[in-house]
């Protein structure tokens, strides 16, 4: 049998038809493989270009949603009843506050200007950083109308895990500019942030410039002295809000230079019994005044020697009680001298004082 020799021809690829004369020749034609190739090779590219420009804008619109967040910018109505207020000491004296009212009356007619902000807690509820009169507005409008408007607040969202020297930097620098915080207010709240074992400040002067850098030198000195007045007196001041910058630094004048002023302050608020604003600084002024010094003696004269000399002395008819001092001289005795004739009694006294200047 014989064998087939197999042989490899190798047949140009590309061979141009050949055109009529004077045509130009004619384009190649690919098969329908190779048109589909490329097809999806270009739609792969332009897929993944597509897909390229989505990530990079998710990643811009990741940032630029964190920077927002961080900065307090992004709001949601938040309901009311997830918002915590127990995170942050507030600066705010306790009770109700007497301008809420008016708060509350805006509030009704044109809505909350400023939105509160709160830090998401990870479990579904929010605490409170800055805003609690306004938060405390909606939820007394909630309780009395009962409207679902006032069931959730306009509210930043604040990243959540900023340090807590940055939320207490925060409602600072936001209560700065309201005219009614008291020095006491902010004394205290410099105290409980220094005892906050959350906070990296160890001592007053540590909480005290990381509350209020920002304020003047001045203004931060006068909260350094209510902090001495708000500690020496503690619990025995009920309206420390009160106490005006003037009496305030009295009083520190007192408790810090005088010893036991803060004792004898503290004793006089127990005896007052105050139970009024006005009644407590009445109490306040009257110590904070300075003790008066003693008015300085008259001069006395110049005493004399006051010796004296008693005896009795028994004469016919009794006992004579004597008396003898500087100036004068008294004898007593039962008998009735003014029966005695004038002659006889002036005779009597010549001749007493010539034995006495005989001896």
């Amino acid at each position: 049998m014989s064998k087939r020799r197999i042989f490899d021809i190798d047949f140009p690829e590309d061979v141009p038809e050949s055109a009529p004369a004077g045509e130009p020749p004619r384009e190649h034609r690919r098969g329908p493989m190779a048109a589909a190739i490329t097809e999806n090779a270009e739609a792969l590219r332009a897929r993944q270009e597509a897909e390229a420009r989505i990530r990079a804008e998710n990643d811009r619109l990741a940032h630029e949603h964190v920077r927002l967040k961080k900065a307090g910018l992004i709001t949601d109505l938040v309901p009311i009843d997830a918002i915590r207020t127990d995170k942050l000491t507030r600066d705010r004296k306790p009770g109700r506050d007497t301008d809420l009212d008016e708060l509350k009356a805006s509030i009704r007619e044109v809505g909350l200007s400023n939105p509160i902000r709160v830090e998401a807690d990870g479990q579904g509820g929010y605490e409170l950083i800055q805003g609690y009169r306004r938060l405390t507005a909606y939820r007394e409008l909630y309780e009395e109308t009962g409207e679902d408007r006032f069931a959730t607040i306009p509210a930043g969202l604040v990243a959540h895990g900023e340090a807590l020297e940055t939320l207490y930097r925060r409602m600072v620098d936001e209560n700065l500019v309201r005219r009614d915080v008291s020095f006491a207010e902010m004394a205290q709240l410099v105290l409980a942030y220094a005892r906050d074992p959350e906070t990296k400040a160890e001592t007053v002067d540590e909480a005290l410039t990381a509350l209020f850098g920002s304020a003047s030198r001045q203004k931060r000195s006068y909260i350094r002295h209510f902090v001495t007045v708000i500690e020496a007196l503690g619990s025995h001041l009920k309206f420390p809000e009160a106490i005006p910058r003037a009496l305030g630094l009295q009083l520190e004048k007192r408790i810090s230079h005088e010893p036991g002023a803060a004792a004898r302050i503290r004793a006089a608020l127990t005896a007052s019994f105050a139970a009024t604003a006005e009644a407590e600084l009445e109490v306040l002024k009257a110590q904070a005044q300075p003790p008066r010094a003693p008015a300085p003696a008259s001069p006395r004269p110049t005493a004399r020697p006051t010796g004296k000399t008693t005896f009795r002395q028994q004469v016919r008819g009794g006992s004579v009680r004597c008396l003898a001092a500087e100036g004068r001289i008294e004898m007593r005795t039962d008998r009735d001298f003014s029966a005695v004739e004038r002659q006889r009694l002036e005779a009597a006294v010549a001749a007493f004082f010539r034995t006495l200047d005989e001896a």
